[in-house]
């Protein structure tokens, strides 16, 4: 039998070690570069001098962005520890991609209103929680029944960036909506199990320690897909949640229609809920923690913001 390519070995060791789907794209794609990039020469006859030309060759010549060369280090750390069990030491002499000091693009309160005017249906109530709880888009499409708690009017978000755990605010003026989707879901549900179906993606740990649970109506995507799909991993079929592509297409063709000139889209809603609180006196750790960044030096990225525009500095013309 044919030793497996080694592509296929990352594969297998990110799917014993339970990763998401996501990382297991990422590392299987890295991995391939990396291998391409040093014209398909494999790994075992590389190590950290081939590693440190790769990552400084996507800083200084593709010029990716740093979190981009991050995610390019950890998988080759991956493929090196994991699949190859080879220790290739401490990887810090290559050029680091440059972290761009960017302000965040945010709307006005008139502009992120017209533009959730602009969507219709779930597009609407989506974009409506994107901005009036500040959640982050993938944060969104993975809530699940269970996550929101009408009579505390809050959501709690699980696993969200950096794996952590939080709970944000659940705007008065979407309940009913939410109510309803959340009727529409149960329907759809209950057609998936008469089908033979109804089961949803759990993560390894929640699916290990509760066995039935993915069959729960709590458990279900409180933004389910259309259409029911193969697990890339379990090959099970299953009711995903909408894809992030279908959503952030809605709200650049809505940007598009309101005629707003910014580079704005779905993550531009989160920008706004944090700096339109801040303008309205919430206090910064308040803040933090609804977002749910670790470092307050993230969220003081928004009051560089509200000092922007002659918010707080008066133009000299004006004083003429």
């Amino acid at each position: 039998m044919p030793p497996k390519k080694i592509l296929d070995q990352v594969m297998e060791k990110v799917r014993v070690k339970h990763y998401s789907i996501r990382t297991e794209q990422a590392y299987v794609y890295w991995a391939k570069k990396f291998i391409l990039f040093h014209n398909k020469k494999h790994p075992r006859q590389m190590g950290k001098k081939e590693i440190i030309e790769f990552l400084t060759h996507l800083a200084v010549i593709q010029n990716v962005a740093a979190s981009t060369q991050n995610q390019a280090l950890n998988a080759l750390i991956f493929l090196y520890k994991e699949v190859l069990s080879i220790n290739i030491g401490n990887l810090t002499n290559f050029t680091r991609a440059k972290k761009p000091q960017k302000l965040p693009v945010v709307y006005t309160e008139q502009e992120a209103i017209a533009v959730i005017k602009q969507l219709s249906g779930i597009y609407n109530l989506i974009a409506s929680l994107l901005y009036g709880s500040g959640l982050r888009l993938l944060e969104c499409l993975r809530l699940r029944v269970k996550d929101i708690d009408f009579s505390s009017k809050q959501i709690t978000v699980k696993d969200g960036k950096g794996s952590k755990d939080r709970v944000t605010i659940l705007p008065d003026s979407i309940i009913e909506k939410l109510k309803l989707n959340i009727k529409k879901v149960k329907i759809i549900h209950q057609e998936d199990l008469s089908d033979g179906y109804g089961s949803v993606y759990l993560p390894y740990a929640l699916a290990k320690k509760y066995p039935n649970a993915p069959k729960k109506f709590a458990w279900q995507y409180v933004f389910p897909a259309s259409n029911l799909s193969k697990d890339p991993q379990s090959g099970e079929i299953r009711r995903h949640h909408l894809s992030e592509s279908s959503i952030q297409k809605q709200v650049k063709i809505a940007v598009r229609k309101t005629g707003i000139n910014k580079a704005a889209g779905c993550h531009t809603f989160r920008h706004s809920f944090a700096t339109h609180l801040l303008r309205n006196g919430y206090d910064i750790r308040t803040v933090q923690e609804l977002l749910g960044h670790k470092d307050i030096k993230t969220t003081m990225i928004y009051t560089h913001v509200l000092k922007m525009g002659g918010l707080s500095v008066k133009s000299p013309l004006d004083s003429l």
